[in-house]
């Protein structure tokens, strides 16, 4: 194997999952010093992700959610921009599907419903990261920056139209009246039963394969187009793609647009799936979680989905670590996340250079001189 295979093996895969390793030997040392004990602990985990068919069913519902964000992530990151406002976008996109079912006729069928649901999501995510990205494009904001304060600006949006406009008449909770029931998202468990099978209900629904088909087009997008390499390109070197001709303020403004449309479509799963109305906080901790999705899944639609069904393990095997275990909260699951994000993060190259040295070396000189130019 070529050492240039060498390395991008150790890269996408070996790295991934020794961090991941490393984020659970250290979650194993915190459930000691609480007393727990870390294989009992595990093994409730498991159970509750992948024991029994409801469990799996919440798994991949959660997982379904960090694809999205995950994606959301990925697509902006290779441009070169780290898009914090996932939860923003999430939160606004899910008041364009919303707003796209309540204002149509309620007599109209599921094949106009929830198209148009999908289509307010992508448009309000969309709009709502447009502003940043216009801001780093021509007055030079800071990506960062402007997004983490978009996801206050959200919230406290969502806050006021929820509780003075959109809230049901007669209702202390600050909730939209029902959807249609033609407008809601099919389950899982309801399409198995029209064709004979018969499985444990779940909010799982059919939004995974709206999350399936957008990690495809990602793939193709970002790496059998033109407007890909464009943003690839910039986010490799936006000095030589300037030189080339891509002009980096049409980049940043598609880049964003796109990542937060992605980041929309959570509102498909939470609201239109399963909630059935519009609610607040559908979205907490699903666009942060989207940044420990991308990186450990190397920004790679394929890695994405793998680290989200990691995501929907702990979300769910937490949650039932903390019914069955007195002492652990389900905080524990957040607790998870951030080890995740320090090792696939900030600690990424903790083990790159030994591994490098030992898996991938650097040929001596002697054995390049014979190698013919």
């Amino acid at each position: 194997m070529k050492r240039d295979n060498r390395i991008a093996w150790i890269n996408r895969l070996l790295l991934p999952l020794l961090n991941i390793l490393t984020a659970f030997a250290v979650t194993a040392v915190l459930f000691w010093l609480i007393d727990v004990n870390p294989m009992e602990a595990a093994e409730v985990l498991l159970y509750g992700a992948f024991g029994y068919e409801e469990g799996i069913g919440y798994t991949i519902y959660y997982a379904t959610n960090f694809i999205f964000t995950g994606l959301a992530v990925a697509v902006a990151f290779h441009a070169g921009l780290f898009n914090i406002g996932g939860e923003g976008q999430a939160y606004v996109g899910g008041l364009g599907a919303g707003l796209a079912i309540l204002m149509l006729d309620p007599t109209l069928g599921a094949w106009v419903f929830i198209p148009a649901s999908i289509i307010g999501a992508l448009i309000f995510g969309g709009l709502w990261a447009l502003i940043p990205a216009y801001l780093q494009a021509y007055r030079g904001s800071h990506i960062v920056i402007t997004t983490i304060m978009f996801n206050f600006l959200a919230a406290s949006f969502m806050v006021y139209l929820m509780v003075h406009v959109l809230r049901d008449t007669g209702q202390m909770t600050p909730q939209s009246e029902l959807f249609p029931t033609n407008s809601w998202m099919p389950f899982v468990h309801d399409v198995a039963a029209g064709l004979g099978y018969s499985i444990e209900a779940s909010p799982l629904n059919l939004s995974i394969l709206l999350a399936l088909v957008c990690a495809v087009l990602v793939w193709f997008f970002l790496w059998q187009t033109r407007w890909g390499f464009a943003i690839r390109a910039t986010g490799k070197n936006g000095s030589a793609a300037l030189y080339a001709g891509i002009n980096p303020k049409h980049i940043i403004i598609v880049v964003m647009c796109l990542s937060g449309a992605l980041a929309g479509l959570v509102s498909i799963n939470e609201l239109v799936g399963y909630q059935h109305r519009l609610i607040m906080d559908f979205h907490l901790g699903y666009g942060f979680g989207g940044i420990a999705v991308a990186l450990m899944g190397r920004n790679h639609p394929l890695g994405i989905i793998l680290a989200a069904l990691l995501f929907g393990t702990l979300y769910q095997g937490g949650a039932e670590l903390a019914f069955e275990m007195s002492n652990i909260s389900r905080d524990i699951v957040v607790v998870m996340q951030g080890l995740v994000i320090l090792f696939c993060g900030a600690l990424d190259y903790m083990y790159r250079p030994w591994l490098i040295r030992y898996l991938a070396p650097v040929p001596k000189q002697e054995e390049l001189s014979g190698v013919a130019v």
